[in-house]
Parts: C-alpha cells; structure tokens; sequence
C-alpha cells in the first residue's frame, strides 16, 4: 500500500551534484544566489546536505545552473495510464519527504499529480513560483501558510491557490502527514 513506503533507494545527495555544477560554471555561493533568488547560507547548507531544497527550490537552482529538474530529482517515466495502490511510482529525490507519481508519461503534461509522504518535524521552506496549486490532506494533520493567512489542515481539508503568493507549511504533528499536490505547470515534464 502507497501509504506505507517507506524512504526507497536514494540517488547520489543532491548537495554534491549542486556543487559539482556550480563549479563547473566557476560561480560563487553568491553567484548563484543572485541568479537563482535563494540566500547563499541556504545553498551552502545544501551543498553540505544540511538542509534538503523543496522541488520548488530545486526548480529555481537548476534554471540557475542551466540544468533541468532531472538533473537533481529521478523522474519516473512510466507509460501507463492507470497507477495501482500496491505499485506506486516513486521519485527519487534526496529529501526527507517521499513523493510519488500518480501522473503518467503524457506528452505535453500540463500538470503533476503527486502523493507526498511529509514526516513529523518537517517544514517546507517559503516557495513561490508561476503557477497553481492544490493540496488535499490525505492523513495526518498540516500547518498551511499562505499570503500570510495560516491554518491547520486535516483529512479532507484542502487549499487552492496562486503559487506565486509566498506559501509554506509544516508538519508540526508525532505522525507522518500524507498530502496530495496537484500543480501546473508540470515540474517533471
């Protein structure tokens, strides 16, 4: 069952590919905040895998390394149309929050659907990009902020916003919170 995955197999950290490629381009910590509107304190932490970048975060840094998202997250490239409970797809990222796939491989994905397992103690830091933006709480309960209103989410609660109005959330709770995300524009495709 998709609810009990546990952390899978994770790729190399993200923090020495962020490195490697900042390197490669002979940019600064500094650098590279400028370019990709993150603090250098933040992505120093990262590069040290004291600190894991949400997908949005890691959006903003591959635009400023000139890479795309693939270069940090494993997309899964399934063909199929119909995903089944005991098979889920998961992405693999190195994060502490475990998300799958629930979209397929269309062409010209518009939109992600994703279940997120968010474990207890873990925020999200303050993201906004182009974009929409829906969570549905699954299991668990949630601490949503958005354009500085907040609430606290549970089973059956949902938000519905523009992404670009600054927006964060945490899981405050002792239990694991399942969210379901549905976005556009696709960050995997």
């Amino acid at each position: 069952m998709i609810f009990e995955a546990g952390q899978g197999e994770r790729t190399l950290p993200i923090g020495a590919r962020l490195k490697a490629r900042r390197k490669e381009l002979g940019m600064t910590l500094m650098d590279l905040a400028k370019k990709s509107g993150m603090s250098a304190p933040f992505i120093s932490q990262a590069e040290r895998n004291q600190t894991t970048p949400s997908i949005v975060s890691l959006m903003k840094l591959a635009k400023a390394l000139d890479v795309e998202i693939q270069y940090f997250v494993e997309v899964p490239q399934a063909q199929e149309v119909f995903h089944y409970a005991a098979q889920p797809v998961p992405i693999q990222v190195d994060s502490p929050v475990d998300y799958f796939d629930l979209g397929s491989a269309l062409e010209g994905r518009q939109l992600d659907a994703i279940l997120m397992r968010v474990p207890s103690g873990h925020q999200f830091p303050t993201d906004q990009r182009e974009g929409e933006d829906f969570l549905y709480v699954v299991r668990g309960t949630l601490v949503a902020e958005v354009g500085g209103q907040s609430a606290v989410l549970g089973p059956g609660d949902s938000m519905h916003f523009d992404s670009r109005v600054p927006h964060s959330a945490r899981n405050e709770s002792d239990e694991d919170v399942f969210l379901l995300y549905v976005g556009t524009p696709s960050i995997f495709r």
